[in-house]
């Protein structure tokens, strides 16, 4: 069954024009402002359009929706739709964040951990993926995690960064898996576990991940938390080595020629 919203959502999107974007005066046509706008951004019902698209981000955003601040600031930050602008980017991404929208903490941490558009500042960097990170967001909790690994904007802490790691990889994050299997596999932050290195390494190795799946043929190679398998070994170097990772090239062809 269509709600009465759905109906003016279409209606505003058959009706399309530069005037409806600027109708949006109160809380109800800001939020199909946005909606509109997700629309045009997907393609969603209608022609995907993202000029049509930022034009409705802008006047909702400008009317204070952490929704179109944050999508404003990601068409300035790709060039969709606009100019690219990673001022403005930030600019935007800046006031969703500060109103609580994630996915615009966690980008303003990685512009400024990278320096993109603004002075490179880890501080800062951190400070936004915490914010992120405490409310669930993976890839929030996996770069914080990065982050007290190497002393980047926190003090270096082992222990910090295995548990936003864990929180990550328990949400399906493959990197964040991966680091986690190495944390275990070295005692670092925790107590030495190969079979819990090798656990991590294989949930990350199955989504593809190169590194865990050399890792892991790493592991079977020296039997190290597995029962030495060669074969096996062979099969994940052979998944590391089509996607280019050059050492795990390099030790398919050993192990091929040891066992020929």
């Amino acid at each position: 069954m269509k709600s009465p919203k759905d109906d003016n959502i279409k209606t505003l999107i058959d009706n399309y024009s530069q005037d409806i974007c600027d109708e949006a005066a109160n809380h109800e046509s800001v939020e199909e402002q946005v909606s509109l706008g997700i629309s045009f951004l997907f393609g969603d019902g209608v022609e995907q359009n993202f000029q049509k698209a930022v034009m409705c981000f802008q006047k909702a955003a400008e009317l204070g929706d952490a929704e179109a601040q944050f999508y404003l600031g990601l068409s300035y930050e790709r060039g969709r739709g606009i100019e690219r602008d990673m001022q403005k980017a930030v600019e935007w991404y800046t006031k969703a964040a500060q109103q609580g929208r994630v996915e615009a903490q966690c980008n303003l941490g990685n512009i400024y951990a990278i320096g993109n558009g603004v002075e490179q500042d880890w501080q800062i960097a951190a400070e936004w993926f915490a914010k992120a990170a405490e409310q669930g967001l993976a890839e929030a909790q996996s770069n914080l995690g990065l982050c007290y690994e190497n002393g980047n904007g926190v003090e270096q802490d082992m222990q910090k960064a295995v548990m936003w790691w864990t929180k990550a990889a328990e949400q399906g994050d493959a990197q964040a898996q991966c680091n986690l299997g190495g944390c275990y596999a070295n005692g670092e932050g925790v107590e030495q576990d190969m079979k819990k290195a090798v656990e991590w390494w294989i949930k990350a190795a199955q989504q593809g991940l190169d590194v865990a799946q050399y890792n892991l043929g790493l592991c079977y190679v020296n039997g190290m938390g597995v029962d030495r398998n060669l074969q096996k070994a062979i099969e994940w170097y052979t998944k590391a080595a089509e996607q280019g990772f050059e050492s795990a090239k390099d030790m398919v062809k050993k192990l091929k020629a040891y066992l020929d």
